[in-house]
């Protein structure tokens, strides 16, 4: 049995404990906000993994679907969908970041 992209996104986020679909990469992200969440999670040392969209426009499309949010970049934190950039940014300014991968055990 074939998977769907819906199953290869959901095996993604549970293999992964911090996971962040973006465009581009770490090194060379494709648009500003994927830098910027990239920015976020470098600055608070965590491990993280990132998967491109842009590699795969069915992927592009199907993870906006899979989380019911219309951008990218997507935060995952062991299996629970955290938000976009800008959520991301709120929550590195007010500490909630931090709190939430202590949480999770992750800081």
């Amino acid at each position: 049995m074939t998977k769907t992209v819906q199953d290869k996104i959901h095996d993604s986020i549970a293999q992964h404990a911090i996971l962040l679909f973006m465009k581009g990469t770490p090194t060379f992200p494709q648009c500003g906000f994927s830098a910027k969440a990239v920015s976020i999670l470098e600055h608070m040392g965590v491990g993280f993994e990132t998967i491109d969209v842009l590699r795969d426009e069915e992927l592009r499309q199907k993870i906006k679907e899979y989380s019911d949010w219309p951008t990218v970049p997507q935060l995952y934190v062991k299996g629970e969908f955290v938000g976009g950039c800008d959520i991301m940014n709120e929550m590195y300014t007010t500490g909630e970041l931090k709190q939430l991968l202590r949480n999770k055990e992750l800081l």
